[in-house]
């Protein structure tokens, strides 16, 4: 028997897109909205008034310019009630005093939380473990029927730090190096009374908690990642990828069809129960609604003929992009970008973490004002674990920096991510009846160290924590006061220095442009100078300072300053081949050195050509008998490469020098667990070879050994921290013949004749090793000098560090329990006080800054900003300085960088703790000449 019933009765409405309305849904407008879906009454609710703010809605107006609001802003029942100069009284009146909080801004800066559209938090938990590692399943190129929800630990510590830097958002993606890992979901950062991963998700579709469509429920998104980046290499080659997913959309398209032509019998009374089943398919389900465009996709893809293929894939099958994340080569190729039928996709993207690998080799720091230009979406994102979520705001700052507006800038990690995810009508904005998911900052949140004071996710604190909470794994101060005194001095989004010559440089040379800046052999006088540091033998001196009236001005013959000062100090005779340059109030300064990462050793991590290759781990595996030594000693020096694009970067961000071992970073499902790295070298970051004069700095540096806990994805036989503790004190003791370079070498390092280097971040490890130097110094009589690198728990030993005089090089200020071994971080504000840098200064530990990547050397310079900015009370501006300086120096036992041939650097614009300058030139009095950038 036919049974004529309508289409609704049977299955629910497949066409119809999130946003529609069903029949006899009931859709209120988010600004008509009186309490939150996500309002939780078994949390301490409060209602909070902020008083005299200055607001970023987020909100565009008709001329297309973002507001921005001085006044109040009301939250209550989860939601953004009312905000601006005149919010109505009675809504004030409505809510119970008892459970009002009104908080003073003082004209603080007050924005939407930050949304994170690339994260796996919950999913690479920290600190990582195999237990916890539900980041990617090697169960074949296509897995839409995975979702991460099904592996997201709702108690990773990482939560609170993301929390802390004010990202209260973030779409958590599974599958990386998958062609399609599996479905994505948007997460709120706040753990609820249920504790579960779905009370996190933001909209949860319909098919994940089983409740189905009907009345009163208007379809939501979907989201997808899909994939055609390096990492899905393990399953084939372009082609191979390609036609996976092809061949996975043609059956989803199949099976869309057969739910087509059933409706359509239903439609007609055609349907006949127990014979005429709804066509289902569990594994393709997700697929289906990518087709029927329910599905908000996220493709990360890099170079341009990825990005081709993304876009063909999409046009052949009739689906729209939401995003395209990462997107190194978008800048170059927007109209491809533009190609998609179904609509414009946003432009996910990181800010400087460029050419560590060949599909980001052509990416670069000016794509997000590049894009811009193009009116394409600019989202940034952190992938965190890659960068940790701390970092997010960081990532706007910097693509504010290279060009990016104040405006794209604050979007970029709030209203244009959370459009992209199709969410904007509810987050990602301040505005009437959208969720309350607010940010109150210290300063303005484009300024270096910007920090918030409050954050609150659906209307509840969840920034500051307290010990009372209960549930914090960091925070161990109390929360601000009800009143916030902001630094009036920040207020203002901070100066942006002109970088146009330099984007379009990029782009007329195809993402690589020369780096290699102009020679002046001739003099060079710079005008406008606002001060001068130059090298004492162990300090920066200050050269000159200008007065508060008139600037200086410095006089460069040869390479050499032979007159800094006032006009009336330093006279210019007549020369028409003197070479003016404006530093409009910046300043001139030594040269810095990096340390931390194998800069001139590698060029492409990811490919092995490019590099050194892979050192004999002796602890584990035989040395071959050709070495003639037990321990494989290396040299750094023989293995060099100059002339390298991260080396002329570097260069070109005033890092004119820098010391590298072969120790190879940590990277993930890449660890190596070797002990010994051989000896390290220093050398020019601007040499063209080994030969040129002062190409080498220095030959042999320092002795380097890693001591850890094996991290839980090294492969191999992995070494205990016993084996290896044992290991060096045999080696320090000189049981090893010095007739050989592991005997000699480490004899040198017992003697203090070369600094023994220590990668190391437990403190216990760091209290053992400091027994270990008192036992080998008291045995043969010497003066070990010993250095921890990384040393994430070096703040709990600060006094004891002091006392043996070991120092310490950092290479995270914004540091994350990578591994088991650094689970004890001192974040810094706005969970605790105090800062591992600031601890170990105010002891007096000997402290230097340092970098993990090769690519992440040009960062050196916000490095010192961030530092100067967190340790103002512990240290001068100028000692700041020496943390990539003479610190450093001190530390590694360089001595090749005499005070009278050293390089300088000069900023533009301001100093190097400005946002606002950028470096346009380097003195060289070695080479005689000044490098313009």
């Amino acid at each position: 028997m036919v049974h004529p019933l309508p289409l609704p009765s049977l299955v629910p409405p497949l066409n119809l897109p999130p946003g529609s309305r069903l029949r006899g849904a009931i859709m209120i407008s988010p600004w008509k909205r009186t309490v939150s879906d996500r309002y939780d009454p078994g949390m301490r609710n409060m209602s909070y008034l902020i008083t005299n703010a200055t607001i970023f809605t987020g909100v565009k107006d008709d001329d297309g310019n973002v507001q921005t609001l001085t006044g109040d802003l009301l939250m209550t029942n989860g939601i953004i009630r009312a905000l601006g100069e005149d919010i109505p009284r009675d809504l004030v009146m409505e809510v119970d005093p008892r459970k009002l909080t009104v908080i003073r801004a003082n004209g603080s800066w007050v924005t939407p939380g930050l949304v994170d559209v690339n994260s796996q938090l919950g999913i690479f938990s920290s600190p990582p473990l195999r237990g916890s590692d539900d980041l990617d399943s090697r169960k074949g190129p296509i897995l839409p029927w995975l979702r991460s929800i099904d592996g997201l630990h709702t108690r990773d510590n990482a939560f609170e730090l993301a929390l802390a830097a004010g990202v209260t958002s973030a779409q958590i993606l599974a599958g990386t190096s998958n062609s399609i890992g599996g479905q994505a979901f948007v997460i709120k950062l706040r753990r609820t009374t249920e504790g579960s991963a779905l009370s996190m998700v933001v909209d949860p579709p319909y098919e994940l908690n089983a409740t189905g469509f009907g009345k009163g429920k208007p379809p939501v998104w979907r989201h997808l990642l899909q994939s055609c980046s390096d990492e899905t290499r393990r399953y084939g080659n372009r082609m191979d990828m390609m036609w996976s997913l092809r061949s996975a959309y043609h059956e989803a398209r199949r099976v869309m069809k057969l739910q087509d032509a059933f409706c359509a019998k239903a439609g007609a009374g055609l349907w006949e129960p127990g014979v005429d089943d709804f066509p289902e398919n569990l594994q393709w389900e997700m697929l289906v609604d990518v087709l029927r465009g329910k599905v908000k996709v996220t493709n990360d893809c890099s170079e341009a003929v990825d990005i081709d293929n993304m876009v063909r894939l999409s046009n052949e099958f009739g689906f729209p992009i939401a995003t395209f994340l990462h997107a190194s080569e978008a800048y170059l190729v927007p109209s491809l970008v533009n190609g998609s039928l179904e609509g414009t996709p946003a432009v996910a993207l990181l800010s400087t973490n460029h050419r560590h690998s060949r599909e980001s080799y052509r990416g670069s720091e000016f794509a997000p004002a590049i894009l811009a230009s193009h009116n394409l979406s600019i989202i940034m994102t952190t992938d965190q674990p890659v960068i940790n979520s701390r970092e997010l705001i960081d990532e706007a700052r910097k693509a504010y920096h290279f060009g990016l507006t104040t405006d794209l800038a604050l979007t970029s990690v709030t209203s244009t991510p959370s459009n992209a995810l199709g969410l904007g009508y509810r987050m990602g904005v301040l505005q009437e009846g959208y969720d309350a998911d607010v940010v109150m900052w210290d300063s303005h949140p484009l300024q270096i160290g910007a920090t918030p004071v409050y954050v609150w996710i659906d209307g509840m604190k969840q920034i500051p924590l307290t010990k009372d909470s209960g549930r914090s794994t960091y925070s161990t101060g109390t929360g601000p006061e009800q009143v916030v005194e902001p630094d009036k001095t920040r207020m203002e989004a901070p100066g942006q220095p002109s970088y146009e010559k330099e984007r379009q440089d990029t782009v007329d040379w195809d993402g690589l442009p020369p780096l290699k800046g102009r020679g002046e052999g001739n003099r060079v006088v710079f005008r406008n100078v606002k001060e001068v540091w130059t090298r004492g033998r162990n300090s920066i001196d200050e050269s000159f300072v200008a007065d508060e009236d008139e600037f200086g001005i410095v006089i460069v013959e040869q390479g050499r300053i032979i007159c800094a000062g006032s006009a009336d100090d330093c006279i210019i005779s007549g020369d028409e081949r003197t070479v003016d340059v404006d530093l409009h109030g910046g300043s001139i300064s030594p040269g810095l050195l990096t340390f931390g990462s194998p800069l001139g050793l590698e060029e492409i991590a990811s490919e092995p050509s490019t590099t050194d290759g892979r050192l004999f781990n002796s602890l584990a595996v035989d040395v071959p008998s050709v070495f003639h030594d037990v321990g494989g000693i290396v040299r750094a020096v023989d293995a060099l490469m100059f002339d390298s694009r991260h080396a002329r970067m570097a260069y070109r961000f005033g890092v004119t020098a820098a010391t590298s071992s072969l120790a190879k970073p940590h990277r993930l499902y890449e660890s190596d667990d070797s002990m010994i790295w051989g000896i390290s070298t220093t050398f020019s970051t601007n040499a063209a070879h080994g030969l040129e004069p002062e190409a080498i700095i220095q030959t042999e540096t320092a002795l380097h050994v890693r001591i850890t806990r094996p991290r839980f994805d090294v492969r191999g036989p992995a070494t205990s921290v016993s084996t290896q503790i044992a290991t060096l004190r045999r080696l320090l003791y000189g049981w090893e013949s010095r007739d050989k370079d592991t005997g000699l070498y480490f004899r040198k390092a017992a003697e203090g004749v070369i600094p023994l280097v220590v990668e190391v971040h437990n403190a216990d490890i760091m209290a053992s090793l400091i027994m270990l130097r008192a036992e080998v110094d008291a045995k043969i009589g010497g003066q070990m000098r010993m250095v921890f690198v990384g040393a994430t728990e070096a703040w709990l030993l600060a006094k004891e560090l002091s006392r043996a005089r070991v120092g310490v090089i950092l290479t995270s200020l914004k540091p994350v329990a990578a591994t088991w071994d650094q689970r004890r971080i001192l974040p810094g504000l706005p969970l605790t006080n105090q800062t591992t840098l600031g601890i170990l200064l105010d002891s007096g530990v000997v402290v230097g800054v340092g970098v993990n990547h090769p690519q992440m050397a040009t960062e050196t310079r916000f490095q010192l900003a961030q530092a100067y900015h967190d340790c103002v009370s512990s240290a001068t501006a100028r000692e700041v300085y020496g943390l990539a300086t003479i610190n450093l120096e001190q530390l590694l036992g360089v001595k090749g960088i005499e005070p009278e041939s050293a390089d300088l650097v000069a900023f533009d614009g301001g100093s190097v703790f400005n946002l606002s300058s950028k470096i346009v030139a380097v003195v060289s009095s070695q080479r005689g000449l000044v490098d313009m950038m």
